[in-house]
């Protein structure tokens, strides 16, 4: 067999074969392939299964020519022809039936997503190059049982587990399926759903394989990749992972300098408590202002406001204080449950630091 590190076109892929009696592939029919023995769950053998149907629909090209020159007569055409056209209408007709169940699988995706932003619930996506240990991270952080292992593309679906911040905020933590450099295109297309999980998020941790001598180059494969999706800009922390396998005379401090990157080892837990609070720092950047008196009888908005949110609490005569910062649509209903405060206002809010008056409770 011989792989191309890159694409080609179908005539030089037969030309190869012809020439060289083997069996030849290109860089997109590898990864699609591993893809395909790495699917596991319905959505992800949809997902492959739509990316090889159109990367193979445009290489039935001349596949049955030797056929076509066995048909008789001018202005006929040959049984050659008639077989690939027919091919060619099988498959545009898989590929509109697959894109049609995996729009069923976005707007399930849709659906979850509307009741976690309901739920005022903070997700954070997990992306970077294949192999940097996303899952591992995963499970460190969730204290989970995420299918790891050491190879290209062990997770094709996306996973989400819950996490509490040393703030109390619980927040959702999504796995995404592993970037790769010169993803093709049609992989990109096919997971299009899965890695909307990356659209909806509110913080991107980019994991970094810091023992890999090319990681440079693989951020870059891992920024074009977020680009295409609309992405690239979203707020985001590194994590540079695997620290624990970098020889002894490297240190961390020689890795990049970035005021949002952060070294770890998701294997060993080194550096796990650290990322735990940049992550709370950096969703509270996000958030509001608030402080406010709620009364006892609203207990459960009091909980709600401790899972969302990153704030402290005192109880007084008149009800539970709540200062710190909350999402806006949490902060909005706090404030307008809240009581008069012992400064004699019914509660407030503002965004970094800018304090405003509510309306009354």
């Amino acid at each position: 067999m011989l792989i191309a590190d890159d694409e080609i076109s179908p005539t030089q892929q037969r030309s190869l074969e012809r020439l060289l009696d083997c069996k030849v592939l290109d860089r997109s029919a590898l990864i699609i392939d591993i893809f395909a023995r790495h699917a596991r769950t319905h959505e992800g053998r949809l997902q492959v299964e739509l990316a090889q149907l159109e990367y193979y629909l445009p290489r039935l090209t001349r596949m049955w020519t030797h056929l076509s020159r066995t048909g008789g007569g001018i202005g006929t055409r040959g049984p050659g022809e008639t077989q690939l056209e027919t091919d060619r209408r099988v498959i545009r007709e898989k590929i509109k039936k697959v894109r049609g169940q995996l729009d069923d699988v976005k707007r399930q995706r849709a659906t979850a997503a509307r009741q976690r932003v309901r739920s005022e619930v903070a997700t954070v996506a997990l992306v970077g190059y294949t192999n940097a240990g996303k899952s591992t991270l995963l499970n460190r952080l969730a204290d989970a049982d995420v299918y790891v292992a050491d190879m290209l593309f062990a997770t094709l679906d996306p996973t989400s587990r819950q996490v509490t911040l040393p703030t109390g905020q619980r927040i959702v933590v999504t796995d995404t399926v592993g970037f790769i450099n010169k993803l093709p295109h049609d992989l990109v297309d096919a997971f299009r759903a899965t890695l909307e999980e990356v659209l909806r998020a509110d913080l991107l941790l980019e994991v970094v394989d810091a023992s890999d001598p090319d990681f440079m180059r693989h951020q870059e494969a891992v920024q074009t990749v977020l680009n295409e999706l609309g992405a690239g800009t979203k707020p985001r922390i590194t994590v540079f992972n695997k620290i624990d396998l970098l020889e002894p005379h490297m240190q961390a401090a020689e890795m990049p300098d970035s005021d949002q990157a952060v070294f770890a080892s998701a294997t060993l837990g080194k550096g796990i408590d650290s990322l735990l609070v940049r992550t709370a720092e950096a969703l509270r950047a996000s958030m509001v202002e608030v402080d406010a008196v709620v009364p006892y009888e609203r207990g459960e908005l009091v909980a709600r406001a401790r899972s969302t949110g990153a704030v402290q609490e005192r109880y007084t005569r008149s009800g539970v204080r709540i200062r710190g910062h909350l999402p806006d649509a949490m902060a909005a209903e706090v404030v307008a449950a809240a009581r008069p405060a012992a400064n004699g206002r019914n509660g407030q809010s503002g965004r970094n630091g800018r304090s405003r008056e509510p309306s009354a409770g």
